[in-house]
């Protein structure tokens, strides 16, 4: 277990992005020095090669071992995307898996006292009619929804190899589900954003524009479970300091919402006054997701603390006031 951060050297792959920032934030509050905090950035770590992946641990920490990685960095979108990069999507999360979690081994990273690898899953890995709520026993138990099968699939690769790897060499990981989450500094891109930020830009850019209403895709029909961005960091850091293997664990916040219900509730904070279009034609997704959290109690004594609300009128704030921090990512 892992009881004092202070000594630690820890790589957070994706620690400028949006779960990152607030990961690597918590570490710092952990007792992470600055020197031993390593994140490397794509323009110079393109992790989806193997030569990259090489010099990333050749220089992190001037060639100093590493104890912890911290792998979160993805290709991802919403259903737009995942529809346009399928190919891609599971190549760019298998590879960078892949060879992060082999060079992890082949130098001996896991041979060090309170080294672990910390692989973040998805809930996308789900078959599409998973019992709800979703269960960590019926990951194998049918396909994912079609739209982000290949970006799932690829995901729950990774988690594979880690457990083959404690099999076989007895690596230190642990392999966490997030559900969908939310927060400030999120992605507000309207085509690849998931759907809350792209709810919440819908809102205020129709209600400046006095717009009379807002399309949105899908019945309405489908629920969805959402994590604030700042539970989710806690539970990685938990994960990171007591599992001593790759058993999945549900990261969830214990409620689900229709798409409609929330569509509506948005619209209701940010003060949209137009009507709400659904588009039938566009997928609604997989029918429902809402994860069962009992293995994250039992094993990490972690439990979601942002109310739902509360959370969204943080993102809806923050949103507005960082605009021109979200547009530069368009």
């Amino acid at each position: 277990m892992i009881t004092d951060w202070s000594d630690k050297k820890v790589i957070v792959t994706g620690g400028a992005g949006f779960l990152g920032g607030v990961l690597c934030r918590k570490l710092r509050e952990k007792g992470v020095q600055e020197s031993n905090l390593f994140i490397p950035r794509r323009e110079r770590y393109d992790l989806t090669t193997e030569e990259a992946v090489t010099r990333l641990y050749d220089e992190a920490f001037d060639g100093a071992p590493t104890d912890v990685v911290i792998h979160l960095a993805a290709e991802v979108g919403g259903i737009g995307a995942n529809r346009d990069n399928p190919g891609r999507y599971f190549y760019a999360n298998m590879a960078m898996a892949l060879h992060l979690i082999e060079h992890f081994r082949a130098r001996g990273l896991h041979e060090r006292e309170g080294s672990t690898f910390v692989q973040t899953g998805t809930i996308c890995a789900y078959p599409k009619f998973a019992p709800i709520p979703f269960n960590e026993e019926d990951i194998w138990n049918g396909y994912p929804e079609e739209t982000n099968a290949p970006y799932g699939v690829a995901k729950k690769a990774a988690w594979q190899m880690l457990d083959a790897y404690k099999l076989q060499y007895d690596m230190r990981s642990s392999y966490v589900l997030p559900v969908n989450l939310y927060g400030p500094n999120d992605n507000f891109n309207l085509h690849s954003s998931h759907v809350i930020p792209a709810l919440i830009r819908k809102c205020v850019e129709a209600q400046e524009a006095n717009a009379d209403h807002i399309e949105c895709w899908g019945t309405g029909s489908a629920s969805r479970e959402f994590l604030y961005v700042d539970d989710a960091a806690s539970g990685l850091i938990r994960a990171a300091e007591v599992m001593q293997e790759p058993t999945p664990i549900n990261l969830g916040a214990g409620f689900e919402i229709t798409i409609k219900d929330l569509v509506e509730l948005i619209v209701k904070l940010t003060g949209f006054e137009g009507e709400i279009r659904w588009d039938a034609t566009k997928p609604d997704g997989q029918p429902r997701r809402s994860l069962d959290t009992t293995k994250a109690k039992d094993h990490l004594g972690w439990e979601a603390q942002m109310p739902f609300e509360e959370g969204l009128k943080h993102t809806i704030a923050w949103f507005r006031e960082h605009r021109s921090d979200a547009d530069a990512r368009l």
